[in-house]
């Protein structure tokens, strides 16, 4: 609701992250993922900025609301502890499952009020730098942590399917999907090695495997928004990899499609140091229901 109501008063995504603090295609999923919760559309999108549709306004009305009670019950309740409440650091990665954090973050809130929980978005290897350096309280990560100093457990496993252009798409698609190896001759709108290695290696070694040229890799460090791969993929010649839940609106020229046999599964583990005796973070990692997504 902050970040809707933040886009509605900015007039614009950009500016609203810029406010929040978040990145664009973050916040975008964010509101994309309100409004397929309460199924409505929220906001008409343009080059010149954002504007709220009648729901919109209807629930900017009801979510400052919302807020400000929410803002008041908070310092109503820090007076009761000898700290001004405590700060619970989240990492988490640009994608992620739309509904995975609904329910660990309102059962954490409901049983430590005093948490405030302040969202990163991090690749996996900058959240394991900040976890080992003690800038992070839990991470979302792409990949399980190696060695003694950090605890994981598994919350999501999603079976990636194929974003193609939908002329192409027709063409290569089979009973049950798209083959792995049909995609060969087109080039792979990846990602960065650097922000997740072991998820890349095992990702790009399996594509491989299926006679798969991977082209020039994107460079060190670098990441594609949502809008360059889709443009890439619409053009024809491309392909890029998506879970069947992925929150930005597909244009037409381009269509989702699952992989015959399933051969590529992304997952995501919550880590948290092996020292922490936290009980809130305990309660938050207790409160995930791994997710089987695909």
């Amino acid at each position: 609701m902050r970040a809707f109501v933040a886009v509605v008063e900015e007039g614009g995504l950009s500016a609203a992250a810029r406010r929040l603090h978040l990145s664009q295609p973050a916040l975008s999923q964010t509101v994309s993922a309100l409004e397929r919760q309460l199924g409505v559309q929220l906001l008409v999108r343009s080059s010149t900025g954002v504007q709220a549709t009648d729901a919109g306004m209807t629930l900017l009305s009801e979510a400052r609301a919302v807020l400000a009670r929410h803002d008041q019950a908070l310092a109503a309740m820090a007076r009761h502890t000898d700290v001004g409440g405590s700060v619970l650091r989240l990492g988490i990665p640009l994608e992620l499952p739309s509904d995975l954090l609904t329910r660990p973050l309102v059962e954490l809130a409901a049983a430590y009020p005093e948490t405030r929980v302040q969202a990163r978005h991090l690749s996996t290897s900058a959240q394991l730098t900040a976890l080992t350096g003690g800038e992070l309280d839990v991470g979302l990560l792409r990949e399980h942590p190696v060695g003694q100093e950090l605890d994981a457990v598994l919350v999501a496993e999603e079976r990636l399917g194929v974003l193609l252009a939908a002329d192409q798409a027709a063409k290569i698609a089979v009973p049950g999907g798209v083959r792995l190896d049909a995609l060969a001759g087109l080039d792979w709108v990846g990602f960065s090695r650097s922000g997740s290695p072991a998820w890349y290696d095992e990702l790009t070694a399996v594509l491989r495997s299926h006679g798969l040229d991977l082209g020039a890799a994107v460079p060190e460090g670098q990441s594609l928004i949502a809008e360059v791969k889709l443009a890439a993929v619409g053009a024809g010649g491309a392909f890029a990899l998506a879970p069947p839940d992925w929150s930005q609106p597909l244009p037409d020229a381009v269509t989702w499609c699952p992989l015959v046999g399933h051969p590529l599964v992304r997952r995501t583990w919550a880590v948290w140091p092996a020292t922490s005796r936290r009980r809130d973070l305990g309660r938050l990692i207790a409160s995930f229901e791994p997710q089987v997504i695909g």
